[in-house]
């Protein structure tokens, strides 16, 4: 596997869930400016960049994932030992496509929280 094809992987299982708890941190900050100003707008714009933010990486592990599936269905069985890295390697790209989906549904669910609850609700 490539470096540019390890780090699809990699983005996705590291980087999104990380991405997710900065959007929840800065929303939560952003919670006193929304109620003074009125508006969620600025909740909104968070929460749009950071759907977009794990959905990217989350859909390129996915692009990996199927690109690996055609790989070790091509080279032999499971028991022989030139397919272990193949199946390592998309074993990897599922998760990583399996995390990213979790933690995108997760802010999407916060994201839902800011269009159901007023910004200055005590």
């Amino acid at each position: 596997m490539t470096k540019l094809h390890a780090s699809k992987t990699w983005l996705a299982l590291l980087v999104v869930p990380a991405f997710a708890l900065l959007c929840q941190t800065l929303a939560y900050a952003a919670v006193p400016q929304a109620c003074t100003l009125q508006t969620t707008l600025l909740l909104h714009a968070l929460s749009i960049g950071a759907l977009l933010g794990c959905l990217a990486p989350t859909l390129l592990a996915g692009g990996e994932w199927r690109r690996l599936g055609s790989g070790v269905q091509a080279g032999g069985t499971l028991d022989s030992d030139a397919a272990a890295p193949a199946v390592r390697q998309r074993f990897l790209a599922a998760l990583a496509t399996g995390m990213g989906a979790l933690f995108t549904l997760l802010v999407a669910a916060q994201w839902f929280a800011a269009w159901v609850l007023s910004p200055c609700l005590q």
